[in-house]
């Protein structure tokens, strides 16, 4: 027997599609702002004089990076109140992504500042510029410049990711998908249908990132090299 497809039928949850992208993105924005931060403060740690530091950040970074996101996940909604930790589904969801970007945020980070030339570093202390200062107006800019293509896919990946939130009922895209299908039976073509605006969404989210880069990031790209 054919199968008919039938697009049509999913007209009537355009507002609950709309309300799962919308989700979707407003996790991947704040997520994204938290796990830069954590990637930039753990990258600084992990060049920092205090040996200390460097290993609590190198052991987070790995313990992230050789774990699944959904065990991560899980993790911290459901295991976390055995010690008496209760978080929100959104909270939790923040937080995981938060924890995943920042450790592979870390690494990038870290990339970068190692291809900072050395020669900035001291043309800095000959200004009298602090360590702090020469990090914050120097090193950074030029790092970020650096990696900024590569943070950029992890960005997006974590946004990607972020489908997996769904299996503690935040109402992200794949949630919406999931609830659609099991009320009109149209697997095939709801799914199709998240598949299409992922890549939508993917693909308009790296290109908005690419045009902050080149509005905020091209000078200090241009004196990196």
């Amino acid at each position: 027997m054919a199968y008919e497809l039938q697009f049509a039928d999913l007209a009537q949850y355009a507002g609950m599609f709309a309300s799962g992208a919308a989700t979707t993105l407003a996790l991947t924005a704040v997520a994204t702002t938290l796990g830069v931060t954590v990637g930039v403060l753990g990258a600084a740690a992990r060049g920092s004089r205090h040996a200390w530091a460097s290993a609590i950040v190198g052991g987070y970074v790995e313990a992230v990076r050789n774990t699944p996101f959904i065990v991560q996940l899980f993790f911290v909604f459901f295991g976390l109140p055995a010690l008496g930790i209760h978080l929100s589904e959104y909270v939790a969801a923040i937080l995981a992504m938060t924890l995943n970007l920042g450790a592979y945020s870390v690494e990038i980070i870290r990339a970068g500042i190692g291809a900072v030339p050395k020669g900035h570093h001291e043309a800095a202390a000959s200004l009298a510029m602090s360590r702090g200062e020469t990090f914050r107006h120097v090193v950074l800019p030029q790092a970020l410049a650096k990696v900024f293509p590569a943070l950029t896919s992890q960005i997006v990946i974590t946004m990607l990711g972020s489908a997996v939130v769904s299996q503690i009922s935040v109402p992200d895209l794949t949630y919406a998908a999931s609830y659609i299908q099991s009320r009109n039976f149209r697997a095939f073509e709801t799914f199709f249908f998240i598949t299409a605006a992922y890549l939508a969404m993917a693909l308009v989210l790296r290109t908005a990132l690419n045009a902050v880069g080149k509005r905020f990031l091209m000078n200090n790209r241009s004196a990196a090299r």
